[in-house]
């Protein structure tokens, strides 16, 4: 495995709201701040799971540059989805703040073939020095990003340098990595398809149940990188239940997140809408699950 100069668990943490439904930029530096010291090496701000598409572009830059303030560990801002011409701007807006680098999502909704997804990624890179994430996850924007354009890009963009895979396409992801080697990292973008990913040359992931769980995804990879794989094998199996969790048709991600975060005493508030507020069922099960996570460490 390749030493990530990101770090091997980054967490897509939740964008905290008032009882009012505004940005709570005060508890959001309370949850940057618990993710840095349970096991988040970096954080990916005002992504899906921090209901990016909720917010307004202004929002997520008074979010991005906020938190990179208040944290030492690299801070990817989610300053792009469905339009080209929004995303660009929103991350030209970057340079000059704290922020490590950029989280490039495929586009959404348009369903654009391989040549208009590399175009509207190539221009994302254009706009921006700091290092660019892609992240390909086709259950949420309806089209994959190709291997070969993952490489293209890659090749073409000297700072597109890693890859949220959330596409669970472990043979495509085996190819770009083998294909880009050491110099290009590759990221689980699903929890309960770590160790897999770590098999195929990942040096981490960019987690949601790391909100609760980051020591653990650390323990797991860590038992990767000194080869005892029973022992990797064992964490893994204790991240099923946090691992199922996290998003469920009744309660979709980040519903569960937010729920886990007031179970650790964090005030993160509701999800905006579309997502529906939580519900007591929900909260009860995060209350479980918190005590089972934290029994399982002893």
């Amino acid at each position: 495995m390749s030493s990530p100069r990101f770090g091997h668990v980054l967490t897509a943490m939740v964008t905290p709201f008032t009882a009012q439904g505004e940005v709570d930029l005060d508890v959001a530096s309370e949850v940057a701040r618990f993710l840095v010291e349970n096991g988040s090496d970096g954080l990916i701000v005002a992504g899906s799971t921090g209901e990016g598409p909720a917010l307004s572009d202004d929002e997520k830059f008074e979010l991005f540059s906020h938190v990179a303030q208040v944290v030492t560990v690299p801070v990817f801002a989610g300053s792009t989805f469905a339009n080209t011409q929004q995303s660009v701007a929103l991350t030209k807006r970057l340079t000059g703040t704290s922020v490590a680098g950029v989280l490039a999502t495929t586009p959404a909704y348009s369903r654009p073939n391989q040549l208009g997804i590399k175009g509207h990624l190539g221009a994302i890179a254009e706009a921006t020095d700091l290092p660019v994430m892609l992240y390909d996850i086709p259950s949420r924007t309806g089209r994959k990003i190709a291997g070969e354009t993952t490489i293209a890009l890659a090749r073409e963009h000297s700072n597109v340098v890693a890859l949220k895979d959330a596409s669970a396409d472990l043979e495509t992801a085996r190819h770009v990595k083998q294909t880009l080697g050491d110099g290009f990292d590759l990221y689980s973008g699903d929890d309960g398809l770590l160790l897999p990913f770590l098999a195929e040359g990942a040096v981490g992931i960019v987690s949601v149940a790391s909100h609760w769980a980051g020591p653990e995804f650390q323990q797991l990879i860590a038992a990767f990188e000194a080869g005892d794989l029973a022992l990797a094998q064992s964490i893994a199996d204790r991240l099923v239940a946090s691992c199922t969790f996290e998003g469920s048709e009744m309660y979709p991600n980040p519903m569960p997140s937010k729920a886990m975060m007031r179970a650790q005493g964090i005030a993160v508030g509701q999800c905006r809408l579309p997502h529906a507020p939580s519900d007591a069922a929900l909260d009860a099960q995060a209350v479980a699950l918190l005590a089972e996570v934290r029994s399982a460490r002893g």
